[in-house]
């Protein structure tokens, strides 16, 4: 085993029952791949609601396999500082996060929209026949 792997501690999934609505899973989750909570739990209710109930199941058996994280003191008072560029990643609010994916799509809307527009121009037609030249 290197130095670099014996310094850096093994990230581990592990429930978060200080932040927990539940059971603690989705903070979790979040905390494992250093994402918002309200995501992850976002994202369990949507695929329940549109899984058929295999998620949920996944989501019992993920409160009786996996560890709960072990209470500290300072848990409340001591959290990592990251730097977040999505808005999603700072915690802002949804409809926040909302905007900024509807602004992005409606950016790669008009995109398209120039691309098709050449594609379907003669302009095209005549640079392709120069080209093949």
């Amino acid at each position: 085993m290197s130095y670099d792997q014996e310094s850096k501690p093994r990230k581990q999934l592990l429930r978060d029952k200080e932040n927990a609505k539940i059971a603690g899973v989705c903070a979790g989750i979040a905390n494992y791949f250093n994402i918002e909570s309200w995501l992850v739990r976002i994202i369990l209710v949507t695929a329940v609601i549109f899984g058929h109930g295999f998620v949920l199941i996944l989501y019992i058996a993920a409160w009786m396999i996996v560890d709960e994280k072990p209470h500290t003191k300072d848990a409340k008072e001591h959290k990592p500082v990251g730097l977040k560029t999505k808005i999603y990643q700072a915690g802002e609010p949804p409809r926040k996060a909302f905007h900024e994916i509807d602004d992005d799509f409606r950016e790669l809307e008009d995109r398209l929209r120039a691309m098709e527009k050449y594609v379907t121009s003669n302009a095209y037609q005549v640079d392709r026949e120069l080209k093949n030249l």
